[in-house]
């Protein structure tokens, strides 16, 4: 007989969390869950061992230091079947877990807490309660003792209960998908708002920024949004979210996202925000970086977090959940997050160029891409995008990077074909109204790769196939320069070819030089050289941090001789230097008259 789960009111829910940041020093949470009526054979508890939208195994029960259980105020035995699950005794009554977890990642993946803030996801510290997932879930957010809880407050985009906006207390979700999809951050960090078409958005900055422009911030950031917003509903300019949060960890050196359905948990270099000096000025590389950053994430919104593959409806956040389509649901994203700061008016037209221009050469640069498509790479993403190694130039290649290429070629394919009476605007939406609008409130479904295919060409009326063989499903560079010429704009690859060079990434490695990557085909890889050698010298002269400047004094084909340690073993090798062959891509202008309006010119 299925065990029916009554309904349970705000003062007495199914499932309670309360989450403490019991030693900052130590930075340990103590998470109590209380399950009211667990199930009469011994309840079941699971901690998720990823988190959606960064697709690799996390193990996050590792971080669970301590763990007991009880009921009626005595212990209970609890079994540990695996890694991440954990099984109790039988119980009449409520059943209580006292867990704590470690909490030192730096990222916006898991959880981190020291004695200047607190964060976490959802998916590093709440168990799930096995059964119950779809009953409301309560959690009691509770400062730190000491001095420094007098300062902190509380973001998160989860909906209050007991608590107020940006205060501690208890928050609440319809079930355990939508808590774990709402990170926090605690502390004492910077705060701003903005509403976006009638939506409240909330933009909070954790570390030190001197002198951060805020109100440059919440400027831009709301033509962002809504820029986005009108995007997807060019009608209604209704959001798919009643609040949205932008929480941002700066740090010296950091940069990283990760979409929530009505939120982002963002890291980035403190020096990318912009300064109250900046009043006025262009926006900063580093600032139209963080600007993209936002925009990818936000898109995310709409893109992945409601419209999906079929395989993530619902996740299983147990195993790896394999896809092909990770390059439509990545890849078009990062096509649409810098295409959106141009058509919101965040940088011009030469800028946004220029930003394209690097991801093409991005691409061009590793043969990884003439051995695995986009498809492979998006179904691979678990053991080799996020694991990548020393050789992933040579592998692998990037659902995001190439996979926001076949975006552009879709798009300026479909509006050439078409005379600029469809693009890729028009499945975007099409895609959002079918598959996304209503997937929270409707039980709604992903979609397919077969079911998207179609879609592409029922929006354009276009035959697309023979598109999706070659640069979705095979490994065919695309032909930017050919789709680029009926809108005026010219691709030219500006590589030096006469500049010698090994062809090799490097790192320093105390006063030596190390080769991090040794690209295949190169003057480097011919010669025998390998990732992980410490280059000494060359042509007998000490190489330290000048291998660029000492090879400047060399011609293409000239052979050099290089010694270097592998393994603590001295070897020489005799290299034939080689051209330059790190694309070099210059968008351009050239035709101000095109006949079909340009992606970037639409407003």
């Amino acid at each position: 007989m299925k065990r029916q789960i009554t309904k349970r009111t705000a003062a007495d829910p199914a499932v309670q969390y309360s989450i403490l940041p019991k030693d900052l020093s130590g930075h340990l949470f103590e998470v109590t869950l209380r399950v009211a009526a667990p199930a009469p054979e011994g309840q079941l508890f699971v901690l998720p061992a990823w988190i959606p939208g960064s697709y690799m195994i996390r193990e996050f029960a590792r971080n669970i230091v301590r763990i007991r259980a009880e009921s009626n105020g005595a212990e209970v035995r609890l079994t540990k079947l695996d890694k991440h699950s954990w099984q109790a005794d039988p119980v009449e009554g409520p059943l209580t877990l006292v867990y704590e977890v470690y909490a030192w990642d730096l990222s916006v993946r898991a959880a981190h807490m020291d004695q200047t803030h607190a964060f976490f996801n959802g998916t590093s510290v709440f168990l799930r309660v096995a059964g119950q997932e779809a009953t409301r879930h309560v959690v009691d957010i509770r400062p730190p003792d000491g001095p420094e809880s007098r300062y902190w407050r509380v973001a998160t985009a989860l909906p209050e209960l007991g608590a107020k906006r940006y205060g501690f207390g208890t928050y609440a979700a319809d079930n355990y998908d939508e808590l774990i999809d709402h990170p926090v951050e605690m502390g004492d960090f910077a705060l701003g708002s903005f509403t976006a078409h009638g939506v409240e958005h909330d933009i909070v900055i954790t570390g030190r920024v001197p002198n951060l422009n805020m109100e440059r911030l919440e400027r831009d950031l709301k033509v962002l949004c809504e820029t986005q917003i009108a995007f997807f509903e060019p009608k209604t300019r209704q959001a798919p979210m009643q609040r949205y949060v932008f929480m941002t960890m700066a740090v010296g050196d950091g940069y990283g996202g990760l979409e929530h359905r009505a939120s982002t948990a963002l890291i980035c270099n403190r020096n990318d925000l912009p300064s109250v000096g900046d009043q006025g000025k262009p926006p900063s590389e580093g600032y139209v970086r963080f600007l993209g950053l936002c925009s990818h994430e936000y898109f995310h919104t709409w893109n992945v977090k409601r419209m999906k593959p079929a395989v993530f409806a619902p996740y299983d956040y147990q195993v790896e959940n394999y896809t092909p389509l990770l390059w439509f649901f990545e890849g078009f994203t990062s096509y649409y997050d810098d295409l959106l700061l141009l058509r919101s008016g965040l940088i011009d037209e030469p800028t946004y160029l220029k930003l394209l221009g690097k991801t093409i050469g991005s691409v061009w640069r590793g043969s990884g891409r003439t051995k695995q498509s986009v498809s492979d790479s998006s179904f691979d993403a678990w053991s080799k995008y996020y694991r990548m190694d020393e050789n992933a130039p040579n592998a692998i290649v990037s659902y995001y990077t190439k996979g926001s290429l076949v975006g552009l070629g879709f798009d300026l394919s479909i509006r050439a074909k078409t005379e600029g009476r469809r693009s890729l605007d028009d499945v975007m939406r099409t895609l959002w109204q079918r598959y996304g609008r209503d997937f929270y409130s409707g039980g709604g479904r992903g979609v397919t790769d077969q079911e998207l295919e179609a879609l592409f060409d029922e929006v354009s009326g276009l035959r697309l196939r023979p598109l999706f063989e070659r640069w979705v499903r095979g490994t065919e560079d695309l032909p930017l320069a050919k789709l680029f010429a009926p809108f005026g704009i010219k691709l030219v690859d500006e590589r030096k070819g006469d500049k010698p060079s090994l062809d090799v990434g490097t790192t320093r490695d105390g006063a030596d030089l190390k080769l991090t990557q040794v690209h295949e085909g190169g003057a480097a890889h011919h010669a025998g050289l390998s990732a992980g050698d410490i280059v000494l010298a060359l042509d007998g002269l000490r190489v330290g941090g000048n291998l660029e400047a000492m090879l400047a004094r060399y011609q293409v084909g000239d052979a050099v001789s290089v010694h270097a340690f592998r393994r603590d073993e001295l070897l020489a090798f005799s290299v034939t230097l080689q051209g330059e062959r790190v694309p070099n891509i210059s968008l351009t202008v050239a035709d101000k008259k095109a006949a079909l309006k340009r992606p970037s010119q639409v407003k």
